[in-house]
């Protein structure tokens, strides 16, 4: 006989995502009638009955279901919601100056024409009036409160005229030119880039915003610009307001006999830290002993940033503003002063520093027998680079050596018993750049992962991962609400289309339930590396998965296999970890309860603005490549489809992994593209392409101010 299969049976969601699936799935079966039970079964999670049925009875009250024969719902008819409801969502505006507003309290998104935009703008937290218009099934609205505004800071060209000037935003979603009096120009010149901050927003009267500038950049077109309009198009301001570098100068670097006597005196204990060459602020180090009995002990010590940015400060503030440090191709943009992230927590060689630690033993049998956190004081004996621990470990002498052989060889136990227990290896390739003195790039490469580095990522997983189980372990009785790195389970519908592509590309995938998913993505990476023409697998299997995020919420990790994860490791760079070790430090000993809203609040601005760095970072990478491949114009290079749009096909060139587009109009032939937007038809030729083919192409421009590149086929040159 048969066993029967376990049902694709996923974790606890929050309400705000429950509700929106309970009303993707009665959109898709419009006649329907569904109870809480049946609902829970057919969107495989692991909510109970009641919370179910309290999402239900939420959607009822808004007016988008009904009730029928009870306990089952029903999709109300849009016939029956004429009535106007109040919505919040975030602004998408175009080109035009009409938007969109994205929002989790309804699956559709509300159209806002540009008359009833009232002020806001790209990005904007808004409050909005929604209705569905006679003889339209889409919901338009109308903007009443501006909630948040997303930028206060836009760069733009100044254009100046006889009484005044105006800004040209570079941002072509800003619908607007920004007004600015000739006494605000600081010595501008005509046609130079500025940054200007809006101090009068727009309003029904007053149409156009006005401003004052606040930085002069230049003439336009020089690589140092862009990289600074990337940063400020996004959200980050260049440089710290004055009351926050007031308060980072006065902070004193003294260790004193008063705040030693506070802490786990660990000097003496055997500590460095592995961090990349060019590394300014170390804010992790490792320290290792053998006791008795074959015990190892092993410490995971954080700078202790919570000593000096204290809650409500400028700094404070301003960390919280910005959420995290901007890693861009160039440069980094840091989430706190360079006094603080380089000086004062910089973890660096020979000095004492304090600190935030996780300490834990190991028997013989690597299970942990002990743990401990607290605020410590410790001495690095030693600043290893990345290099030059990967170096140490492979010849087996050097500084440390037998420290890191013992380090590593846990570490590898450790990274073992994480995939067993249903880890996904997504080793994703980084590219990395060679840069003149002028930043312009002269040469690119794979930033290779070795044993060093898997070393430090293994150590710092496992305190994250401890430091959140303690928390979940206090709160067992009465929740302690914390800061958790959550990631939800794949979209299951994703996750079956993927499965059929990858089966036409050889490749068979277990999808029954969650751990058997995990395992076909690994063995599936496995075969990545062995196969360039499976590398399309890697990116598509990457966009079933949910984006991780952080939230009071702990539904688990499921890319990590952890129930209770959550960032503790990088507080200079991540303000996560800074209300981590906040909230860490006041439960050690006796129970502290922050408010659970405004907490889910923090995670959710915390979110967005990590959303905002990885996008920065991904804008430069692109101008980057771009700006290599100027110099290769003409030339050919191998390449495989990435993705298809209605112009064209997307092409990954393998050797500079820079994507470019293969225009239909240049080939010679009318593809069609397949619903499924894994291949394309020719209607001449009836050659089918698809995702993962190995193409020759010739690099025919590259557009810096698009940051885009045009391709062509070599066969149709």
């Amino acid at each position: 006989m048969s066993k029967k299969k376990k049902p694709f049976k996923g974790k606890k969601i929050t309400n705000a995502e429950l509700q929106k699936r309970i009303l993707q799935l009665f959109k898709q079966n419009p006649s329907k009638k569904f109870s809480p039970k049946q609902i829970s079964s057919m969107l495989h999670i692991g909510n109970n009955k009641d919370s179910v049925n309290a999402a239900l009875q939420q959607l009822k009250e808004k007016g988008l279901l009904r009730h029928r024969a009870k306990p089952k719902f029903k999709l109300k008819p849009k016939g029956l919601n004429k009535l106007r409801q109040t919505v919040t969502g975030t602004i998408d505006m175009t080109r035009t100056g009409s938007a969109y507003v994205v929002t989790e309290e309804q699956e559709d998104d509300v159209y806002i024409p540009a008359k009833r935009m009232n002020g806001a703008l790209h990005g904007d937290s808004v409050k909005v009036k929604a209705f569905y218009p006679k003889r339209r099934n889409k919901p338009e609205g109308e903007v009443i409160q501006v909630l948040e505004r997303a930028n206060d800071h836009f760069l733009g060209t100044l254009n100046i005229n006889r009484n005044y000037a105006l800004v040209v935003p570079d941002n072509p979603n800003m619908a607007f030119d920004i007004y600015v009096h000739n006494q605000d120009l600081r010595d501008a010149k005509d046609g130079e880039k500025v940054v200007v901050k809006i101090i009068e927003w727009p309003t029904k009267s007053k149409p156009t915003p006005s401003g004052q500038i606040t930085s002069v950049l230049g003439v336009t077109g020089s690589s140092d610009i862009e990289m600074k309009s990337i940063l400020i198009n996004n959200g980050f301001l260049l440089d710290f307001p004055d009351e926050v570098m007031k308060e980072s100068k006065k902070l004193k670097p003294q260790i004193t006999p008063q705040e030693v006597e506070k802490r786990l005196d660990i000097r003496d204990y055997t500590t460095f830290t592995i961090d990349p060459l060019d590394a300014k602020d170390f804010d992790d180090a490792i320290s290792i002993r053998l006791l008795e009995d074959g015990i190892l002990e092993i410490g995971v010590h954080i700078a202790d940033v919570t000593h000096f940015v204290k809650p409500k400060t400028e700094l404070d503030k301003e960390a919280f503003k910005r959420s995290t440090s901007v890693y861009l191709v160039d440069r980094v943009l840091p989430m706190l002063p360079e006094k603080i992230s380089n000086e004062l927590c910089s973890l660096r060689p020979n000095e004492d520093k304090y600190t935030f630690s996780a300490i834990f033993h190991f028997d013989e049998s690597n299970k942990i027998t002990k743990e401990w956190y607290g605020k410590t004081i410790i001495h690095s004996d030693r600043r290893f680079t990345y290099e030059e621990a990967q170096e140490v470990i492979e010849a087996e002498k050097g500084d440390f050596a037998n420290e890191l052989y013992a380090l590593n060889k846990l570490a590898k136990e450790l990274r073992k018993a994480r995939f067993k227990k249903g880890a996904i290896n997504f080793e994703t390739e980084e590219v990395k750049f060679k840069l003149d003195e002028t930043g312009k790039p002269i040469g690119l490469y794979i930033k290779q992962r070795k044993d060093a580095h898997l070393l430090v990522e293994e150590y710092m997983l496992l305190a994250n991962r401890k430091v959140a189980e303690f928390i979940q372990k206090k709160g067992k009785k009465e929740e302690i609400p914390f800061i958790y790195r959550i990631h939800d389970l794949p979209n299951e519908d994703k996750v079956m289309d993927f499965a059929l592509f990858a089966r036409e590309l050889g490749v068979n995938m277990d999808t029954k339930n969650a751990k058997t998913i995990a395992k076909s993505y690994n063995e599936m990476m496995a075969k990545v590396a062995a196969d360039p023409g499976l590398k399309v697998l890697e990116s598509l299997a990457i966009r079933t998965m949910s984006k991780a995020a952080y939230s009071p919420d702990n539904i688990g990790h499921y890319g990590l296999a952890m129930e209770n994860y959550a960032h503790f490791t990088s507080p200079i760079r991540r303000y996560s970890d800074v209300l981590a070790h906040r909230i860490l430090e006041k439960n050690l000993k006796g129970m502290h309860r922050v408010n659970k809203s405004k907490l889910a609040d923090k995670c959710l601005h915390i979110s967005k603005m990590e959303r905002k760095a990885m996008k920065a970072e991904r804008e430069s990478i692109k101008y980057k490549q771009v700006e290599y491949m100027q110099n290769r114009v003409g030339n050919d290079f191998d390449g495989y489809i990435t993705g298809f749009s209605d112009r064209g096909f997307f092409i990954e060139l393998a050797d500079v992994k820079a994507e470019g587009m293969v225009k239909f109009n240049t080939t010679g032939d009318h593809y069609i593209v397949d619903a499924s937007r894994l291949k394309a038809r020719g209607s001449k030729t009836d050659k089918v392409v698809k995702m993962g083919d190995k193409v020759r192409i010739r690099i025919k421009s590259a557009d810096l101010e698009k940051k885009q590149i045009d391709l062509v086929f070599t066969e149709n040159e």
